[in-house]
């Protein structure tokens, strides 16, 4: 098999956890990283022995040794580099949220598609031994039929209006930085919900500080999903049915311990314990598309992210939450 080649573009923290889980993957390598800043990209590339370090983004759209780019910059620009990084002919796994919004996203999936090349968002959850598991329970009716989710994904700072998470200038809030995830594992499920309904609590500078979701799917389900940049609370996911209930204890997203109970019966853990910090699964989907010609990931589709901005979309357009890129 064809070696696959990454390049990085930002070299900020989730850009580290991405390039620390790489050695976990075989068949693949990273060998440039990009960088507004010389001294950024030398300082990582030394720390993760990569060979070639740009300082820019444009100069890394360049590097003719990169197959893919992973997109880890702040999420106002993940439309901008993506469509430079695609109208360059790589392929591109770029970090959640996709995008700001759904017109962004369909010009980034119209993109991939008119330079046939590889895009995908990195849900990398999607990818894990737990949630795999979890999936293969619910599908084999284990719990019987799902009647509610409980899933929340809330962590705490102190606020600061320059910081990503309350800044709207760079796309902050808690529903595109981690609302996304008890939505994603929800999609897992049921689906996409039929009816939503939700509140929130504003910071500030204007974007979600804490909000909440109580959706109905179209099997009759109901789910209650939270999340939060300014609250704390466990990242915890309950998975009820009428038969029985799955349990993701915290944090949930990482599904390294699924508790299950059926019926009257005592209630067992399984571990699920990840490679390294758990990146690395998105990663080796990636790679086996890329090795397979193939142009979307069947996990994680293009639909799916659009359709889930649209979403995102349609929940800040009742919040009256409109970014200033919009």
């Amino acid at each position: 098999m064809t070696k696959i080649r990454w390049g990085i573009c930002s070299t900020g923290n989730i850009a580290h956890k991405f390039a620390s889980d790489i050695p976990f993957v075989e068949e693949t390598e990273i060998v440039a990283v990009g960088s507004r800043r010389k001294e950024d990209a030398e300082r990582f590339g030394k720390t993760f022995n990569i060979p070639h370090r740009h300082a820019s983004y444009e100069a890394l759209a360049a590097d003719s040794d990169v197959d893919v780019v992973y997109i880890g910059t702040p999420h106002s620009f993940h439309h901008e580099h993506t469509l430079l990084f695609l109208n360059a002919g790589k392929s591109v796994l770029c970090e959640k949220p996709f995008a700001i919004n759904a017109k962004q996203t369909q010009e980034m999936i119209d993109a991939a598609r008119k330079n046939n090349v590889f895009l995908m968002e990195a849900h990398w959850t999607h990818f894990l031994p737990g949630m795999k598991e979890m999936q293969r329970m619910i599908r084999e009716g284990i719990i019987g039929q799902v009647r509610m989710i409980d899933a929340s994904f809330c962590y705490y700072k102190d606020y600061d209006s320059q910081d990503l998470a309350f800044n709207p200038d760079l796309g902050g809030g808690a529903l595109l930085d981690v609302g996304v995830y008890p939505l994603a594992l929800a999609h897992m499920i049921l689906g996409f919900p039929i009816e939503t309904k939700s509140v929130w609590i504003p910071t500030p500078d204007g974007v979600d500080g804490v909000n909440a979701l109580l959706c109905r799917f179209e099997n009759g389900a109901i789910g209650q999903f939270a999340s939060a940049v300014h609250l704390r609370r466990p990242v915890e996911a309950l998975i009820v049915g009428d038969k029985g209930w799955i349990k993701l204890t915290e944090p949930f997203y990482k599904a390294e311990n699924l508790t299950v109970r059926i019926g009257e019966k005592e209630a067992k853990t399984y571990r699920f314990p990840v490679k390294g910090g758990g990146y690395g699964y998105e990663a080796e989907e990636v790679v086996r598309c890329l090795q397979a010609g193939k142009k979307e990931s069947p996990v994680v589709s293009l639909d799916f992210t659009l359709k889930m901005m649209q979403m995102l979309d349609t929940i800040r357009a009742e919040w009256g939450l409109k970014y200033p890129m919009e």
